[in-house]
């Protein structure tokens, strides 16, 4: 069922929800949490998508807000607010209220979503593309007990990873930390099978990828070894190996599914380690509302310590003959004339 508000206002919106489920014949309310997600229309039907994927592991009332970039200077003045409420079907296993902001509304965003909050319930907001640096900073983020970002949608996602770190508040975390948690269950369980320590650790992995750091990050920081990062064709992270003195352990995944794990002293195995979806990342999130301390800890340990690669070493130049063809070749000696007493 979906309902659609124009030029509307919060306690109208409320109304329509309670109606809507009152319609559809379910005034009993099962949600677990508020979903606040923070996006502009080109990437809102991709998110919304997700976080619906998600609501059927997490219930929730998911709250979307748009803000819509006024063109003149009078439009930028006009306060308006439309909404669309969906329940039942077109909602997931909650309910979904979709906010357009327009004019000096969209710096007070807060304020229209702060009434639509389900009471005494966590609060997520989710930025899928776009986010702040200081997430626990933004008037939106406020509000939530845990904040999602993306670095990876991020245009400098290196640089970003900085500014987080130097930013980062409890509750904050980041969608591409989450796709390196079966590489990290991986790695940890590989090493509980070794008694070897690690002397030092490379991550692969395609170039701007802000998983490959997060990673090596992780390993720096809890191995307390140098990590090298080096750079590969991809897709995502594609390699991790830790050296130790009988031989190295090493998580190969070349075509983003299926991985081979190699140990010292052991059989090579096949290990499923395919590349999430979104709307699984998010599921993961959501089912933990507590500080990561994990990644907090690797993101404060910082890119700037882990080991730069080294530059390939160009191939050797066959040396060209040049000072040779330059010189002119010695003229062969004439042969020697026969003496008179050799003829005769």
């Amino acid at each position: 069922m979906k309902i659609d508000l124009t030029e509307t206002n919060s306690s109208k919106i409320n109304a329509a929800m309670v109606q809507a489920r009152r319609d559809i014949g379910t005034p009993a309310i099962g949600m677990v949490l508020t979903l606040v997600i923070v996006t502009d229309e080109e990437n809102a039907y991709d998110a919304l998508k997700s976080a619906n994927d998600a609501s059927h592991e997490h219930p929730s009332r998911i709250v979307v807000v748009i803000k819509r970039a006024s063109r003149s200077p009078r439009s930028r003045r006009d306060a308006r607010l439309d909404a669309e409420v969906r329940v039942g079907a077109d909602s997931g296993s909650g309910e979904t209220v979709v906010l357009r902001l327009h004019g000096e509304l969209v710096d007070h965003a807060q304020s229209v979503v702060l009434p639509l909050l389900l009471p005494d319930a966590p609060v997520v907001v989710w930025w899928p593309d776009g986010a702040p640096q200081d997430l626990a900073g933004d008037p939106l983020g406020t509000l939530g007990q845990r904040r999602i970002s993306d670095t990876y949608s991020c245009e400098d996602p290196i640089r970003e990873l900085s500014a987080r770190g130097a930013s980062y508040a409890p509750g904050d975390t980041d969608l591409s930390w989450t796709r390196i948690t079966p590489w990290r269950s991986m790695l940890a369980a590989a090493l509980d099978q070794q008694t070897l320590s690690v002397a030092s650790a490379t991550v692969e992995g395609e170039d701007e990828n802000p998983s490959c750091e997060l990673l090596a990050m992780w390993l720096a920081d809890r191995l307390d070894v140098p990590v090298t990062r080096t750079l590969s064709s991809g897709p995502g992270l594609t390699a991790v190996r830790l050296s130790t003195k009988d031989g190295d352990i090493v998580l190969d995944r070349a075509d983003g599914s299926l991985a081979t794990l190699c140990m010292p002293g052991q059989p090579d195995r096949a290990v499923a380690l395919k590349r999430r979806d979104t709307a699984e990342l998010l599921a993961e999130e959501l089912r933990r509302l507590d500080p990561d301390n994990t990644y907090e800890s690797a993101l404060k340990f910082g890119v700037a310590k882990l080991q730069p690669s080294a530059p390939p070493v160009p191939p050797a130049k066959a040396e060209t003959p040049a000072k040779a063809e330059a010189e002119p070749k010695p003229a062969a000696k004439p042969a020697a004339k026969p003496s008179k007493k050799a003829a005769k």
